[in-house]
């Protein structure tokens, strides 16, 4: 995958087939090290499925036998001198990170976070996320949860006044902080 949001993208993916309802995405950029930390609540794995999960051919699919996302996820950190760990619990969740070098040439670009988070937010209504963009500059933190809150349960998140509203509201606080030039 050519930008890091589209490996995000990936593991959200994932998350929801696990049946989370929860979805905590955190990028952490301090200057050299871009971190990429998705936390969910789904069902979790056992700690052997855990240990095997970015080896390729091992994915809980039906319809092929090889699972790509983290193993491409896994090889594009690593390729930037980084790394990825998972961390799962059976019946608590899974907490996927990756540490990418920013300034090393085989770096991807980070892309639109904004766009991803936000494309799969009106895509999953029933889900929660929360994202936070940290930079050494500031803190930008984004919440359906209290976006819910403030609109109240007449106007759904898929509205497209509140889309168009959310995507100007996190690249500006991101902006703000100075992660517009990471992206």
């Amino acid at each position: 995958m050519n930008e890091i949001s589209l490996h995000v993208l990936d593991i959200i993916q994932n998350s929801i087939k696990a049946g989370a309802d929860l979805i905590v995405i955190v990028i952490e950029f301090d200057g050299e090290r871009l971190t990429v930390t998705i936390t969910d609540n789904g069902c979790g794995m056992d700690a052997e499925t855990a240990a095997r999960v970015t080896d390729p051919f091992v994915t809980s699919r039906t319809t092929r036998r090889v699972g790509l996302g983290i193993p491409l996820f896994k090889a594009s950190a690593e390729a930037t001198g980084g790394s990825l760990t998972v961390r799962s619990e059976k019946g608590v969740g899974t907490v996927v990170q990756a540490i990418f070098y920013y300034g090393h040439i085989d770096c991807p670009p980070l892309g639109s976070m904004t766009q991803t988070i936000v494309s799969q937010i009106v895509c999953h209504t029933d889900v929660d996320f929360a994202y936070s963009f940290v930079t050494p500059r500031g803190r930008m933190d984004f919440s359906t949860r209290e976006v819910r809150q403030v609109l109240g349960d007449d106007v759904p998140l898929d509205t497209p006044e509140v889309v168009v509203w959310m995507r100007e509201s996190i690249d500006n606080e991101i902006n703000e902080i100075g992660g517009g030039s990471i992206q």
